[in-house]
């Protein structure tokens, strides 16, 4: 009998930045490829990672929980493979299941991938060009080739060689656009002779903010490497005109290599085509977090700021979702595993925080669909960035933010910040993020019911081990 169960075909970049997808009414690249997906499916613009940084998100979407339930709250190798995520789920419900790419969860042991019949993964980050990958039984192997070429070539791969009788779960995961942003060969004079529009914020002075916005140190103008820019800043160049000159270097490098990411998008789609399983394929874009591509003079993520808090999310499947459709439901992305499993009719083990947003793909928003999330970035004064611990809760108008002063136990906590300090954005009326109003007495309200509902989601999601924000209030 045949299988109506669908593939799924899940494609993640890293750093991918949606204001960098022209989906998302990008002003500084267009992105075939990867709109295709937009508009033969459905755009989601309000999808968020509760974590901004790489590890963390991506166990955040394996396992369908929150950092502090999965274990993995940094960059360092805590995840235990063995805990049961979506994949292994799948797996064990007859379906085919592949990884290849960034993992990024630690490797060896119990941080080896669980739950896939074949993979094939970076170290780390892995390299741009002719990358090693490793391999079960601690095997390496060393691809030639631009990276982001070679693991969408091992995917085609073993789509080709696959159990046609059973579904598949595919996850195609880059290490593109990630630092140093070292593009294809094809690539490397791609906006050469282009002067690439400014972000309204690249000179953001960080006037009407708390004190952790002008103490972070990932800015354009300051932080980038001679690695990072492929050149020494030209000695004649001082001022606001050597902050535009690294712009430009910065984000020409990063937009090339997203047009490769581009590109094997597309060699995937035309793959479902000429496979005939197009329509029966949930195909997934997506990126592990938000970055910031001058926005606020930075680069890198990690903050709960729109840029960096935002994930892209555009989603394909005909049997299910109208062509060219788009939804402002909040979704996150512990909801990516439960929203696999219910695709595939595999029941969601009450362990998963997340919810499936199926119904939203649908056009169908619960009634009961949330309207508040969580977030949470652990990191305490990390050397390299100097961004503050914080946590906060977003609605569809407001974020408030508190930056606390406990290192909770994480590495890298070399500096404590002075003194704890709070944000309130007004999203409606300052999109961009650039005046706080928690100390605005005609928000009082707002601050009181944003308290409480930050308080209730902890709670909820039993987050109070460290610097809960009931035992700041009381």
């Amino acid at each position: 009998m045949h299988d109506r169960r669908p593939n799924i075909l899940f494609v993640m970049a890293d750093d991918h930045a949606a204001h960098a997808i022209g989906a998302y009414g990008s002003r500084i690249n267009r992105t075939p490829g990867i709109d295709r997906i937009a508009v033969e499916g459905i755009r989601l613009d309000a999808c968020f990672c509760t974590n901004s940084l790489c590890s963390p998100s991506r166990a955040a979407i394996l396992a369908g929980t929150y950092n502090h339930i999965n274990g993995v709250t940094s960059n360092s190798p805590d995840f235990d493979a063995r805990q049961p995520t979506f994949v292994s789920l799948l797996h064990d419900a007859g379906y085919q299941t592949h990884l290849t790419g960034k993992w990024h969860l630690g490797h060896g042991g119990i941080h080896d991938p669980v739950g896939f019949d074949r993979w094939s993964i970076l170290p780390d980050h892995g390299r741009y060009h002719d990358s090693e990958f490793l391999e079960p039984g601690g095997t390496t192997v060393v691809r030639s080739g631009y990276t982001t070429d070679v693991i969408t070539d091992v995917a085609i791969d073993w789509l080709k060689e696959r159990d046609r009788s059973r579904p598949f779960c595919a996850l195609v995961q880059h290490k593109a656009p990630h630092r140093s942003w070292e593009p294809a060969a094809r690539h490397a004079d791609l906006y050469e002779h282009d002067e690439i529009a400014e972000p309204p914020t690249l000179r953001d002075d960080y006037e009407g903010r708390a004190a952790p916005a002008r103490e972070a140190t990932m800015r354009i103008a300051d932080d980038l490497t001679e690695e990072d820019l492929k050149a020494f800043l030209p000695p004649d160049l001082v001022g606001d005109a050597a902050l535009r000159w690294n712009y430009q270097r910065y984000i020409k490098d990063y937009l090339r290599c997203v047009a490769a990411l581009d590109e094997n998008v597309a060699r995937l789609l035309d793959y479902l085509d000429d496979d005939g399983i197009a329509s029966s394929t949930v195909v997934v874009y997506t990126s592990d977090q938000g970055f910031f591509l001058g926005d606020h003079g930075w680069y890198d993520k990690r903050w709960m700021y729109e840029e960096s808090l935002r994930m892209p999310m555009l989603v394909r499947y005909p049997r299910e979702i109208r062509a060219g459709s788009s939804s402002e439901a909040i979704v996150l992305n512990v909801d990516f595993g439960p929203t696999f499993l219910d695709l595939a009719g595999v029941d969601v083990p009450g362990f998963m925080q997340g919810r499936s947003f199926r119904p939203i793909l649908r056009g169908e928003q619960p009634a009961d669909w949330r309207t508040s999330m969580y977030y949470r970035y652990w990191v305490h004064w990390d050397v390299a960035h100097h961004v503050w611990a914080h946590y906060g809760v977003r609605t569809d108008r407001y974020k408030l933010v508190y930056y606390y002063a406990e290192p909770c136990g994480q590495p890298g906590a070399h500096e404590a910040p002075r003194t704890p300090a709070w944000e309130l954005f007004d999203l409606e009326k300052d999109p961009l993020e650039l005046r706080s109003v928690y100390e605005d007495a005609a928000y009082r309200d707002v601050v009181r019911e944003l308290t409480t509902e930050l308080a209730r989601l902890q709670e909820e999601l039993a987050d109070t081990d460290c610097a809960p924000v009931r035992d700041v209030i009381s």
